[in-house]
């Protein structure tokens, strides 16, 4: 009886499981939406579907008697109404908290580590239990209990530091990552046959729907840098500025005046689409890579697809649905002996499928690259652009921080020194007709003026810190982690000083850091250090709440302005309930100096 209902509980299994690739549909429809801009639709069902995982998880605890806990991350906390009633979310102000509530869901399911377990899970699991009953029949109600702990492995939750994943789990996910590169491209060739239809023969109405279409471009790049490693930067040339009015007060485009600047705006934007030559590079990739992403994951489906068919057919459609299996060009399949004969080719296939999809899916990305990437003109006018932005954010931090340096110098130690003057005036007049009160004085002086130099020292260490200047970069970054009340680890090493102004500018950022994270709840920090190809990275990874946002704060923002100076970055990745990984990448080179001590140290813990 038992092993009859373990069967039962099986068949049950498997064809409660084929509705996952229903789920995955629905999914892959709507994430085609979000990528168009209609982005209602993919939150929603991505919650749909892990109604369908709650109830796996709670058959996997009834039939096979395993306990699966829900993986998912803290739902996000609802909208907090301001003073004067608005919701504010960033820069945006919102009457009402659907808007915000809506938008951090999406966020919260969309970063979930838990989401794409789940995706992976949905496409894996039919052909897993198709096999299921098979199983059962030969191993009884063991084989359920060992695929509870299979799916316990997949829907269950896991600790932050995940262990490194498999070979399997690895190239199935190429897999997804390949068939997702590939529908992005798709998308964007619809759109971009249309967006050439609009700029040919209707020109007014071609910046909207060039501006439309590059979200998805964005999207593809985004995706092929988040799946297969290779970053593909944004291409476009920075869009105009806003036209200055003439003496008279008219606006000028062409040799036409306008007495309002509506016009000489949308002739300036129609000029800087149809001239940046990233936009026909777009509708030329648009075109060309959906064809090339078909050829490079055509091996993979096939090789894999037909494994395993092959393999379902020699043990499931042979011995219960036909007795002979003729499919060309392998020889015909009658007994046992013959299907056993062939199964290591459909495995070798099924591998040489799962094998290949890595290095595919890198070459649909790099091929991607080649025609959504920046060339060396846009790069240089990109840069260019930045610079001139970054300028004048750096006058205006240098100027608040001399008047910063004033003000600590005026209102502590130069109102210490004018007391002491004081006092010493008073000891002159005293040392001769009062000695006592004299020696008090000049005792009052002596700790006064040890007060006066200790505030100095943290004056100065706050324009530049010795230990900086003395042992470089990374000991100085060390010291301030044994001084944080955070348990933090330092990591990485540097070949020699990097340039003094850029060494200062690290060190200010990641004290800046670790201040925000101390503030927010964290736990531990971990710093890591490197230094290749002219470029100084630093990544800041801390335990906290998470929800991390420049446009919430004047300290994360203050770093974006000293990166700026230096032509730097910051990348933040900030989830909602964490972790927050913050990465600083400065453009410089070592100091020539011989001098400079070689600081190559590989890790160390606060």
């Amino acid at each position: 009886m038992t092993y009859l209902r373990a069967i039962g509980r099986a068949l049950a299994l498997a064809a409660f499981a084929l509705l996952s690739w229903f789920d995955v549909l629905i999914q892959l429809a709507t994430f085609a939406l979000l990528c168009v801009g209609l982005v209602f639709f993919f939150g929603p069902a991505v919650l749909w579907a892990r109604g369908r995982s709650a109830t796996m998880r709670a058959l996997a605890a009834r039939w096979c008697g395993i306990e699966i806990p829900a993986p998912y991350r803290p739902a996000p906390p609802e909208p907090v109404r301001e003073r004067d009633g608005w919701y504010r979310d960033g820069k945006q102000l919102y009457k009402r908290a659907f808007w915000i509530r809506w938008q951090h869901r999406l966020t919260w399911a969309m970063e979930d580590p838990a989401t794409g377990r789940e995706f992976t899970w949905q496409l894996v699991n039919p052909l897993v239990t198709v096999l299921l009953p098979v199983a059962v029949l030969l191993g009884g109600p063991l084989v359920l209990r060992g695929y509870g702990r299979w799916t316990r492995w997949w829907l269950g939750p896991r600790p932050p530091a995940e262990p490194r994943k498999n070979w399997l789990h690895r190239h199935l996910e190429s897999i997804g990552h390949q068939a997702g590169l590939f529908a992005v491209s798709v998308v964007q060739l619809v759109f971009a046959i249309f967006q050439l239809v609009v700029m040919v023969f209707f020109r007014p109405m071609a910046t909207p729907v060039v501006l439309a279409n590059r979200t998805i471009t964005d999207t593809l790049r985004r995706e092929a840098g988040n799946w297969t490693g290779v970053t593909i930067a944004r291409p476009y040339l920075p869009p105009p500025r806003l036209p200055v009015p003439r003496a008279d007060g008219l606006y000028q485009s062409g040799n036409q005046l306008y007495e309002e600047p509506f016009w000489p705006v949308q002739h300036a934007r129609t000029r800087w689409v149809y001239r940046d030559r990233a936009t026909w590079r777009d509708l030329a990739g648009g075109l060309l890579v959906p064809l090339v992403s078909f050829v490079l994951i055509l091996p993979t489906v096939a090789l894999a697809s037909r494994g395993l068919i092959g393999l379902a057919a020699l043990w499931i459609w042979r011995p219960f649905v036909s007795p002979r299996i003729d499919w060309p060009p392998f020889p015909e399949v009658s007994t046992h002996l013959g299907a056993l004969a062939q199964t290591p080719v459909m495995l070798a296939m099924v591998v040489a499928g799962l094998a290949a999809a890595p290095w595919l899916a890198r070459q649909q990305a790099r091929f991607a690259r080649v025609w959504f990437g920046p060339t060396e003109s846009t790069r240089l006018a990109q840069r260019v652009e930045r610079l001139k932005q970054t300028r004048s954010d750096v006058t205006v931090t240098q100027a608040a921080e001399l008047r910063r340096i004033e003000r600590d110098l005026h209102d502590g130690i130069q109102s210490r020194l004018v007391a002491m003057g004081m006092k010493l005036g008073a000891v002159e007049a005293l040392v001769d007709t009062d000695p006592a009160a004299a020696k008090r004085l000049a005792a009052e002086l002596r700790a006064s003026s040890s007060e006066a130099l200790t505030e100095l020292r943290v004056l100065i260490r706050g324009i530049h810190p010795p230990v900086l200047s003395e042992r470089g970069l990374l000991d100085a970054v060390r010291a301030m982690a044994l001084d944080s009340p955070l348990k933090t680890e330092v990591t990485g090493s540097l070949p020699g000083r990097v340039e003094e102004p850029v060494e200062a500018c690290a060190y200010f950022a990641v004290s800046e850091l670790l201040g925000n994270a101390a503030k927010h709840g964290a736990k531990r920090v971990s710093i890591e250090v490197g230094f290749a190809d002219e470029l100084l990275t630093m990544v800041v990874t801390d335990d906290g709440p998470g929800g991390a946002n420049p446009a919430r704060g004047s300290g994360l923002r203050g770093i974006e302005r000293r990166l700026g100076g230096f032509d730097g970055r910051l990348t933040l990745t900030s989830p909602i309930g964490g972790p927050t990984k913050a990465t600083l990448e400065i453009p410089c080179q070592l100091d020539p100096e011989p001098s400079s001590p070689k600081t190559n140290t590989s890790s160390g813990t606060a």
